[in-house]
């Protein structure tokens, strides 16, 4: 096993590192420090092909702007912010509206496009980079001093490990996720309308027209939401119905994990026999498909597409700033913040 760091000079005058994680079987991890951006993840095929399984730009510079959160760590929080605005302890908070009159995935500079301090660590089987910042009182509008880790592990049975731990000395909202999006075809050959899911959930939260959760939870018994036994990505794509439509022909929602299967989530292409495996303590995921994905944005592999990942944002529900029943995204000060997501490289014949 091996890391490899590597020095960029971007235009506007700061040094990035780049890492590289490279396992025994070949996988390959690599990221950023700035934003904790995935650029790429390299896995075999059933034919032995090693090819990246996520997108990624051609030209780092341009990870400085963006805007589709190509691989990034999101926070302070994950998802939308009703509003930009919600009531904790009795005071009203304002944060960045960067999504028409809501708060995406932390405001106008979230965490994506923080410098992270970073320390590289290896053992006999796994080896890893520790990524830290500490978020100020008043950023981006949120109250607290968080401090912050995340950790990126890659071992020898080719899973890729996020860690996320934090702390805050004021009660504050906190979800952490990644943004990498996934498409096991290979080098962006296909888009994921043929890519294979099962999502063990049950119940699905209903959007309304600025995608912002209605408060109400959606049973997928009998709908294009039901992965609880599989199905193929563009089966929804097709499936013109209002919450298909509203999330532009496909799925930006947020599912409740049943925890009933071994993994919450399996995706599996066909051709390639590439399968990803993804096991959280977060109670649920945004599962999008890149719908509003443009055409034309230069990646490393070729041009983007509608369709040409699918994100699995694990994390909590920022509607619970607004509704109840959903879950939690406080952090109370003192109280540590841990979560996991893996994510598992296989391969069937």
């Amino acid at each position: 096993m091996k890391i490899d760091t590597k020095k960029i000079q971007v235009e506007s005058g700061e040094t990035w590192k780049q890492f590289t994680l490279t396992n025994d079987n070949g996988v390959t991890a690599e990221f950023l420090d700035y934003g904790g951006i995935i650029t790429k993840i390299l896995v075999p095929d059933n034919k032995g092909n090693i090819e990246n399984v996520v997108l990624g730009y051609e030209n780092l510079e341009d990870y400085k702007t963006n805007p589709f959160y190509l691989g990034a760590l999101i926070g302070r929080v994950a998802g939308r912010i009703k509003g930009a605005t919600f009531h904790l302890n009795g005071n009203t908070y304002s944060v960045e509206s960067n999504d028409g009159e809501n708060c995406l995935h932390g405001g106008l500079v979230g965490f994506n496009h923080v410098l992270w301090e970073t320390t590289s660590f290896q053992t006999e089987d796994k080896i890893g980079v520790h990524l830290i910042y500490r978020s100020m009182d008043g950023e981006g509008g949120f109250p607290g001093n968080v401090d912050i880790e995340v950790t990126y592990t890659l071992t020898n049975y080719n899973q890729f490990i996020i860690d996320y731990y934090a702390k805050s000395d004021k009660t504050t909202p906190l979800t952490l996720t990644n943004h990498s999006y996934f498409n096991l075809s290979g080098n962006l050959k296909n888009t994921v309308h043929q890519q294979h899911v099962v999502l063990d959930s049950r119940k699905f939260v209903e959007l309304d027209e600025a995608l912002i959760p209605t408060g109400k939870l959606v049973n997928v018994e009998g709908t294009s939401f039901d992965f609880r036994n599989g199905r193929r990505l563009g089966e929804g794509f097709n499936e013109h119905t209002k919450q298909n439509s509203i999330a532009n022909e496909g799925y930006d929602h947020y599912f409740l994990f049943d925890n009933a299967l071994e993994n919450n989530i399996v995706m599996k292409d066909i051709d390639s026999g590439r399968i990803l495996s993804v096991r959280t303590n977060q109670p649920g995921v945004v599962m999008y498909t890149s719908t509003t994905l443009p055409e034309g944005l230069r990646l490393a592999e070729g041009l983007s597409e509608r369709y040409l990942g699918v994100c699995f944002e694990t994390q909590s529900s920022p509607a619970s700033l607004h509704e109840e029943d959903f879950p939690s995204v406080i952090l109370e000060p003192g109280e540590p913040y841990e979560k996991q997501t893996v994510f598992s490289f296989d391969i069937e014949d």
